[in-house]
């Protein structure tokens, strides 16, 4: 008889109810600089919170080619060993930590685990991609039915297919031009034999900055990546701005037609570390900014101000700073959970926020709390993070979120529920309230949330600053394969 093959039971030690928005993906490129893919891992490794399921690097050496590595897991565990990095010679890099934001949401298949590795007709290239692109199923089909063989089931292929099948003489072109094909929100890093190419998308959605080290020069999706190899942070890539580096420097060019920006407003709350600078603002100061908005909003009565580690920890000390209320660390977040041989009981796989976050209880026992917390998206989390700390002995808890309810899916990049699975897409505050069982929740307003990045008169309703569809169902790019699929109807203007 065949073999038998059993679904793997899932790992008490991740999430696996999708309670948490996925982070997008991290890109990283290096010119310039001998052993390049060491400073390629480098900078992954500081971007390992934009993507935790795979990693991959490509480099070119003028002697022995290009050379690619992918690895599903974490970049600590790749790509850190002297054997990895001298499978990886070159003075030119890129590299990608993924998230799979688009195509399969199963595993992750090695095939679908970027850069992409492509032989054209005027020589090779590598690519990487963060973001979404809204038509790429549409572009898919086309291109099948006109004799193009797809690899993977990541939408960032169908942009390699159009370089391919392009008119220009040069990669660069062929990039443009394949780019002016596609809708939706990417930044983009690109290598060739020569070149380390940039570019993010007309509205400029997705982050990408350069720096500067030596001879050398980088291009990250967060300055935070830069800071760990000691580079220089030179300035931000425009919105619809390529850039070519080479051995005569960095040359720009504006391929698309110039549009308003609409840079993605959750980076300032969750998806860039804290130690990144977006836009000229440190993310941290803009997320404690977040909490002190929070205390104005919505004031409480109470003996302790707590966070969700590790994400709402700087919104929660604004709230403390703001409202009076002692700052604390109720609950202790577990830094060494990750994955495990653990083959687990029911009762061990019930115990998965557990393992993660630990209530400090002689710290709540007897007091009435805020829980400060980034999002909430199903809930589930932050059910379950309220019954412990019930069950630690707190009086009272207060629910404080330091985003507005997220209540539309996000089609440029982020791994989010359908909008049927997302809480606040059916629920007022007050039944969200009620069914989380908690003695008050409150979220930050968008206008709050806009102030606290620096729009200190809040949002424009006219024209918003930043794309915050997830939050207000204003997609300002269309999702035509969404769409098309009957996944979503947009918004009526109101």
């Amino acid at each position: 008889m065949p073999e038998t093959r059993l679904a793997p039971l899932a790992s008490p030690f991740e999430d696996r109810d999708g309670d948490k928005l996925r982070e997008e993906c991290g890109l990283f490129g290096v010119i310039g600089l001998t052993d390049a893919a060491n400073f390629v891992a480098l900078g992954l490794h500081a971007l390992q919170h934009r993507g935790q399921e795979a990693g991959g690097i490509v480099t070119y050496d003028a002697d022995s080619g290009f050379h690619s590595s992918k690895k599903l897991g974490y970049v600590r565990d790749n790509f850190t060993t002297a054997d990895s990095m001298a499978e990886l010679p070159g003075r030119i890099g890129i590299g990608h930590v993924r998230y799979s934001t688009a195509g399969g949401k199963g595993a992750t298949a090695l095939r679908d685990v970027q850069p992409f590795l492509a032989d054209l007709a005027m020589g090779s290239m590598a690519l990487a991609h963060n973001g979404n692109l809204t038509n790429a199923l549409s572009i898919r089909r086309e291109l099948i039915e006109r004799g193009s063989v797809f690899n993977s089931s990541s939408d960032t292929e169908a942009v390699v297919h159009l370089m391919a099948r392009g008119f220009h003489r040069t990669i660069a072109d062929r990039m443009k031009e394949a780019l002016r094909r596609v809708e939706g929100a990417f930044a983009i890093v690109c290598m060739t034999e020569t070149q380390l190419i940039g570019c993010r998308d007309p509205l400029g959605v997705r982050p990408l900055v350069l720096g500067r080290l030596g001879e050398g020069w980088m291009l990250a999706s967060e300055t935070c990546a830069l800071d760990i190899v000691g580079a220089e942070f030179v300035r931000e890539i425009l919105p619809g701005e390529m850039v070519i580096i080479d051995d005569r420097g960095v040359h720009s060019s504006a391929p698309f037609e110039t549009q308003r920006p609409r840079f993605c407003i959750f980076e300032h709350v969750y998806f860039s570390r804290p130690d990144s600078v977006i836009g000229g603002r440190s993310v941290y100061e803009s997320r404690r900014q977040i909490g002190v908005e929070l205390a104005r909003e919505a004031p409480v009565e109470a003996d302790l101000v707590c966070a969700v580690p590790d994400s709402g920890t700087p919104a929660a000390i604004g709230y403390s700073q703001e409202s009076g209320i002692p700052f604390a660390m109720g609950i202790i977040r577990n830094q060494y959970v990750g994955r495990t041989f653990i083959e687990p009981t029911e009762q061990i796989r019930n115990m998965g926020v557990r393992l993660k976050l630990n209530v400090n209880r002689a710290l709540v026992r007897g007091k009435r709390v805020v829980l400060v917390d980034d999002s909430v998206v199903r809930g589930t989390t932050s059910m379950k993070i309220k019954e412990m700390i019930l069950d630690a002995g707190a009086r009272e808890v207060h629910f404080r979120i330091a985003s507005p309810p997220t209540a539309w899916p996000c089609f440029y990049g982020v791994d989010t529920p359908d909008k049927d699975k997302l809480l606040a897409s059916h629920m007022t505050e007050d039944e969200m309230c009620a069914h989380l069982g908690v003695d008050s929740l409150r979220f930050v307003s968008l206008d709050g949330l806009y102030r606290a990045v620096g729009e200190a008169e809040g949002r424009d309703p006219g024209k918003p600053q930043y794309c915050d569809a997830c939050f207000s169902g204003e997609y300002p790019i269309q999702p035509s394969d969404m769409i098309e699929s009957g996944r979503i109807s947009l918004k009526a203007a109101e």
